[in-house]
């Protein structure tokens, strides 16, 4: 049994040493292709959705194999935080199955949902990691925080304040961190949902802006943070000070894992096997309230192609099938704002995470990578899950509906697709979208009518 968080930071200073290539190779590369192997782990190419049961399972049974046999690499002491089964299994059946995010009537209950749950899910609308000006941020987050169908906002990074780029560590990220922190405040507060809660401090370069988000009038209640595990199964001081920063705090910890599919846990399969164990991990080394799934594809790098959706489905389907916990899948498609590809693969992933059991999270537009983004996806997002869940959609008929989208925008992942910048898209004044990209909006939502999904 784990006592207090310190035991397993002290674990790191006394663990078995490694070099992080042989960690890599020995730890995580060959012990993920011989599970994959062993539990006969295959996934067919049209199957964007898990249906089997038995099948899921073996990818939890193959993930706690794995986290039990390797356990987490430090990589600022070289050495590795073992982890016994006991514990795995107990911190996975101690998770939160229910979490109030924000404060007063802007508060949002997320809950731990199941396959094909007729209950809606938590929507949470931002492009988190995404470099911005401090004019972009402030633009972006109003248009996607005053979009009803969304229950928490996120952000990207301010990369400059005052003219001066943010550098790790100093007094820039202290800065950036604070006046995203404000920003969010006003913005919230000027949409008229000031207690909307917020995943916040995502311009926190280093552990240093995280500790400055925690001064008084910045991050509250009822917020929430980010707490890594690095690829793969790799954590390091930075987040581990984080995970401590909420201890005697009332804000969460989201543990985001960014397995690389085709990297090294291999395919879709071993990345799943991989994502699995690093919930399961988070859940002791990230003090972890929720999960958030981020697979990102080594040569595609979006969330809405068939492997990243399928992984997805089947992390959480088998978190619901063996251990509940809150698991919000991201959503960050190829395509960027101003092209009709963005809003079918922003349904289509929304769609697979619904369905398996899945909050959603996103829109990380253009692969989060510009800001090339805009609260219009976050509408469809919105009302995409809400739609699924309304109408208790299957996981068959979910995976067919997948397989006529992914035909529509599949081309992306070969051609690229940046769209256009937020200010080509929406009126910055009344930060209202744009004619034609509101008519490209209508044009999707009856594409998706005629597939069954009534926006």
């Amino acid at each position: 049994m784990i006592r207090n968080f310190l035991d397993i930071v002290e674990r790191g200073n006394s663990g078995p040493r490694c070099d992080k290539e042989s960690w890599d190779l020995d730890h995580v590369a060959m012990p993920i292709a011989e599970l994959v192997d062993k539990y006969d782990l295959h996934r067919e190419p049209d199957e964007i959705i898990a249906t089997d049961p038995d099948e899921i399972m073996k990818y939890y049974d193959a993930a706690r194999e794995l986290i039990i046999g390797s356990g987490v690499y430090d990589q600022s002491t070289g050495r590795i935080i073992e982890l016994s089964a006991g514990e795995i299994d107990e911190a996975a059946r101690g998770q939160r199955r229910k979490l109030v995010i924000g404060e007063g009537q802007d508060a949002f209950r997320f809950y731990s949902r199941y396959p094909e749950d007729s209950r809606r899910p938590g929507i949470v609308a931002g492009n988190p990691g995404c470099p911005m000006t401090e004019a972009e941020f402030a633009g972006t987050v109003r248009s996607w925080a005053q979009e009803p169908t969304v229950d928490m906002v996120t952000c990207g990074s301010i990369v400059e304040v005052d003219g001066h780029p943010v550098k790790r560590g100093e007094a820039s990220e202290v800065i950036a961190v604070r006046r995203e922190l404000q920003y969010l405040n006003n913005i919230c507060a000027d949409v008229g949902r000031p207690g909307l809660g917020r995943l916040a401090a995502e311009s926190s370069v280093s552990e240093t802006g995280d500790l400055a988000a925690f001064a008084e009038g910045f991050m509250r209640r009822g917020d929430a943070h980010l707490v890594a595990l690095n690829n793969e199964l790799i954590t390091n001081n930075d987040n581990l000070v984080r995970a401590a920063n909420t201890i005697g705090f009332p804000a969460k910890n989201a543990s985001l894992a960014c397995v690389m599919v085709e990297g090294l846990a291999g395919g879709a399969e071993g990345a799943t096997v991989c994502m699995i164990a690093s919930m399961l991990a988070a859940n002791i080394v990230c003090r972890a309230d929720y999960h958030l799934c981020h697979p990102i594809h080594l040569r595609h790098i979006a969330t809405s192609t068939r492997e990243c959706m399928w992984l997805q489905s089947v992390v959480c389907q088998a978190f619901a099938l063996r251990a509940p916990n809150i698991i919000i899948g991201d959503i960050y498609p190829k395509s960027g704002a101003g092209t009709r590809e963005l809003l079918l693969e922003t349904a289509a992933n929304s769609i697979a995470i619904t369905v398996s059991g899945g909050h959603l999270e996103g829109v990380g537009s253009c692969d989060g990578l510009k800001p090339n983004c805009s609260g219009l996806e976050a509408r469809v997002m919105g009302e995409t899950g809400r739609a699924v869940a309304e109408m208790s959609l299957s996981r068959e008929d979910a995976n067919g509906i997948l397989l006529e989208l992914l035909a529509q925008y599949e081309h992306v992942f070969a051609t690229g697709n940046e769209g256009r910048h937020f200010s080509e898209v929406y009126d910055t004044l009344t930060f209202t979208p744009t004619p034609e990209w509101l008519a490209m909006y209508d044009e999707v939502k009856g594409d998706l009518a005629a597939l069954g999904i009534n926006l």
